[in-house]
């Protein structure tokens, strides 16, 4: 099953793949601010929940690594008794000893190789979970770019359109005036464009 933050991410796509596109062009679209803020204000509450479900399998690592300690102590405990058990007899001491340095030595192996085992799986989970938080946040960074890139283009072009019709009424004005009446203009027609001139 997916994670949140996957589903997230694939309703972040349909969302802007569903936009309708801008007009007179190909690559830039309409984007309504506050489904995109609601999507992306519930990706940033679920990111840290998924990040602590991926750190809580990293911390398994040792108690993966604790059981096997746990089971090869039990091989080399029950080695030892076996071996304690064959040297009391005093007629077999030779064939006891034998066997018993036998199956300490298939214990110890047995022990480093689930050792062995559970130290890769525990690392191998480690940098799955690494991994994918990695690429989830790097998804992540890429929409969020790409929509501060949009909301910052959007934002240029309207306040140059703004400006052009203001340059376009302002003309207007002028060519139905009197010239007398032009020189009376009141100066803080001059400073409106100052101002926006500065946004």
């Amino acid at each position: 099953m997916s994670s949140r933050i996957e589903q997230l991410i694939d309703e972040l796509e349909e969302y802007i793949e569903s936009c309708k596109p801008k007009l007179w062009s190909s690559s830039e679209i309409i984007v309504n601010k506050d489904d995109i803020d609601d999507l992306l204000r519930e990706l940033r509450m679920k990111t840290p929940d998924e990040i602590k479900r991926y750190q809580k399998i990293i911390s398994n690592k040792e108690a993966i690594l604790n059981d096997a300690r746990a089971k090869a102590q039990a091989l080399i405990d029950e080695a030892t008794v076996h071996t304690t058990e064959l040297l009391s007899e005093h007629e077999i001491m030779q064939q006891a000893h034998a066997q018993a340095n036998g199956i300490v030595t298939t214990a110890a192996r047995q022990a480093q190789e689930i050792l062995d085992k559970a130290t890769i799986e525990a690392n191998n989970l480690k940098m799955q979970a690494s991994k994918y938080t990695e690429d989830r946040l790097a998804e992540l960074n890429v929409i969020v770019q790409s929509a501060i890139q949009t909301t910052a283009a959007n934002y240029e072009k309207t306040m140059g359109a703004l400006i052009q019709y203001r340059d376009l009424i302002q003309s207007n004005i002028r060519a139905l005036r009197p010239v007398e009446d032009l020189e009376e203009l009141p100066l803080d027609e001059h400073e409106d464009d100052k101002d926006i001139d500065e946004m």
